[in-house]
């Protein structure tokens, strides 16, 4: 696991510049850096140590010398693949898996990222053929961000390493207020890209091309009992899970009082020889403190478990949230996730999570009411007439209360499914950001819909139902574009390592092809995952509902993120950025202080001009 970095130019590669981006990853690699100083081609890297510690030096090469990579990432079939090298004839100095990637390429090209099973994002170069490759992993575990200018490419691992003119990417901020994350391929800083999930990207004589190699199959499949469709998923989480404890550094996890972190920590129990170290936050809040049943499963398994009460300071949290993240980011469960790296990293290097298994398994609360909406209809001009109603409900109420959620229901009612899901999924609508912005952004941005990016991963999955496309959807859009980078952020801000068992790809497969009995009956979310670890698990853990691993923003901005809120999003050096409209953004923290609800909106305002100010940005161009 690291950090790595390069630039790549006909012209002569910056091999200064490369070793100033790895001094700004060190956070993702204490454990030494690596470079490569090539005529055309510097590649560099920060090094995490967990496989191979004493030997799993990087940059690695082949045996002639003339194939060169940096990597970042597990790869978790590693001993099969070794085997199959050792058995070709190659010549494998280390046992590290960093290696592997540079034979593989010299067997497979290009095609060697379907050969590996895990988690990463590495740099290639070839020699010979004077032409770079860069892969990310299927899922997008690993980060990767690159800028083409000119002939010359530079990538890192963070966008805090890629030395740049740092103006605004308009459309990137447009996505930004919908969904509260920059989605690939946009990144915040314009003319920076981040290489999507399931992509390589070439680099040759100057010229770029991107293309995907992998994309989730959501196609029906046949599908047995459930009883042996429920064994199925236990062996295959059980594989998943022993694959992820591969290391030569301690091992623990996160372990909430969910259903997703308590199956992965019974697996761990299952296939470990010692017993799991557990790490837990709690809250003093009982609405986010989930302490309780999270002891519940440590009893059961023995683990060697610390749970810790946080009262976060809510100016500490926004400031860690805002240093932390390259690029806005308002999903404020950062704040605990942050929490919890930082005091696992006191014990720990590697800990397991339990991300996927809601994308797995259909466990958001937004996948049952499409489960429940699918089932209504009406026909086209009363879905308009129903439409035009729902949006002046939730124009005039505030999130939570009875009119809103009438107006939600509405709505939906009078939308295709795609425009629907994005509408649960959405912070500022088109309509919101339009009021929101100044004339000069709106005319820019009248041409773009982000809803359209909903509309296209629904158009692409061969899911068989609304469902199943919401959950696919899901899966290419809202898991590498918010959980993902989430985990990935907190974890190597406080240099560990995040293994999810539910995102291996072999499980995902598996699982994109339930059928939604399977995923949801009787109201209730990820039924089959719930029958497949009722064996394993307390029953106070399967029978809890949904918790989000929050913190009470709205309480927050109304008292000890008062001021801060104020001040930052309406002094001068905000409005004259030219963005927002000044009056808006003010009638909206009144509002706001007066007891309607507008703490996502604000959040997610404030963590964008947080950004701004992080490296004193200038304001965007229109």
């Amino acid at each position: 696991m690291c950090g790595i970095a390069g630039h790549i130019s006909s012209a002569g590669a910056d091999h200064a510049l490369v070793r100033r981006m790895c001094d700004a990853l060190v956070h993702r690699g204490p454990d030494g850096d690596g470079y490569h100083c090539g005529e055309t081609a510097g590649l560099g890297m920060r090094r995490l140590a967990i496989m191979d510690v004493a030997g799993g030096a990087q940059p690695v090469r082949n045996e002639r010398g003339d194939v060169t990579a940096v990597f970042n990432g597990e790869l978790y079939n590693f001993p099969e693949l070794r085997a199959e090298l050792l058995a070709k004839g190659h010549r494998l100095a280390s046992s590290s898996d960093s290696e592997l990637i540079t034979h593989l390429y010299e067997d497979y090209g290009d095609d060697l990222v379907r050969r590996l099973r895990g988690m990463f994002a590495f740099a290639l170069w070839d020699d010979t053929r004077q032409r770079l490759l860069l892969a990310r992993d299927r899922l997008g575990k690993k980060p990767l961000y690159y800028r083409d200018h000119r002939g010359t490419l530079t990538f890192a691992s963070e966008l805090k390493a890629m030395d740049v003119p740092r103006s605004v990417d308009l459309a990137a901020l447009h996505h930004y207020l919908t969904y509260r994350y920059v989605p690939a391929p946009h990144s915040i800083v314009a003319g920076v890209r981040k290489l999507p999930p399931g992509h390589v990207l070439s680099w040759q004589n100057g010229r770029t091309e991107v293309r995907r190699y992998w994309r989730l199959d959501a196609s029906p499949r046949p599908v047995g009992d459930e009883a042996s469709e429920a064994e199925r998923l236990r062996e295959l989480l059980l594989e998943a899970t022993r694959r992820r404890l591969a290391g030569e550094r301690p091992v623990g996890a996160f372990l909430s009082g969910g259903l997703d972190s308590a199956a992965v920590v019974a697996a761990m129990a299952r296939v470990s020889n010692a017993p799991v170290r557990t790490f837990t936050i709690g809250f003093t809040d009982p609405r986010f403190d989930e302490r309780g049943p999270a002891r519940a499963v440590a009893a059961r398994y023995g683990t060697d478990h610390s749970d810790y009460v946080i009262t976060p300071s809510a100016v500490e949290s926004v400031a860690e949230v805002a240093r932390s993240f390259d690029e806005p980011f308002a999903d404020a469960s950062a704040i605990p996730s942050l929490a919890v790296a930082q005091l696992s990293s006191e014990h720990v290097t590697v800990v397991l999570n339990g991300d996927g298994g809601d994308e797995c398994f259909a466990g958001y609360r937004r996948h049952l009411l499409m489960a429940r909406l699918d089932r209504m209809r009406a026909p086209a001009a009363l879905g308009r007439r129903l439409a035009a109603a729902g949006a002046a409900l939730i124009s005039r109420g505030s999130p939570g209360t009875l009119p809103r959620q009438a107006g939600w229901a509405l709505r939906a009612l009078g939308q295709p499914p795609a425009r629907r899901y994005a509408g649960l999924m959405t912070c500022f609508d088109h309509a919101a950001k339009r009021a929101l912005y100044t004339p000069e952004v709106a005319a820019a941005l009248a041409h773009l819909d982000s809803a359209a990016l909903v509309d296209e991963a629904f158009a692409a999955s061969r899911a068989g139902t609304t469902l199943g496309r919401a959950v696919d959807a899901d899966i290419s859009t809202y898991l590498p574009g918010d959980l993902l980078v989430k985990a990935d952020i907190s974890t190597m801000a406080h240099s560990i390592e995040a293994r999810s068992p539910f995102l291996d790809h072999h499980l995902m497969e598996w699982a994109a092809g339930l059928p939604d009995h399977f995923r949801i009956r009787k109201g209730r979310t990820k039924h089959l995952l719930r029958t497949a670890v009722a064996p394993w698990l307390p029953a106070e853990t399967l029978a809890l509902p949904k918790k989000g691993f929050g913190v009470p923003l709205a309480a927050w901005l109304r008292t000890s993120l008062r001021e801060l809120a104020h001040d930052t999003l309406t002094d001068h050096t905000a409005v004259s950025r030219g963005i927002f409209q000044p009056e808006l953004v003010s009638r909206m923290l009144a509002e706001h202080m007066a007891g309607r609800d507008h703490a996502t909106r604000l959040w997610t305002l404030l963590q964008l001009e947080l950004w701004h100010r992080s490296a004193d940005r200038p304001a965007v161009p229109v």
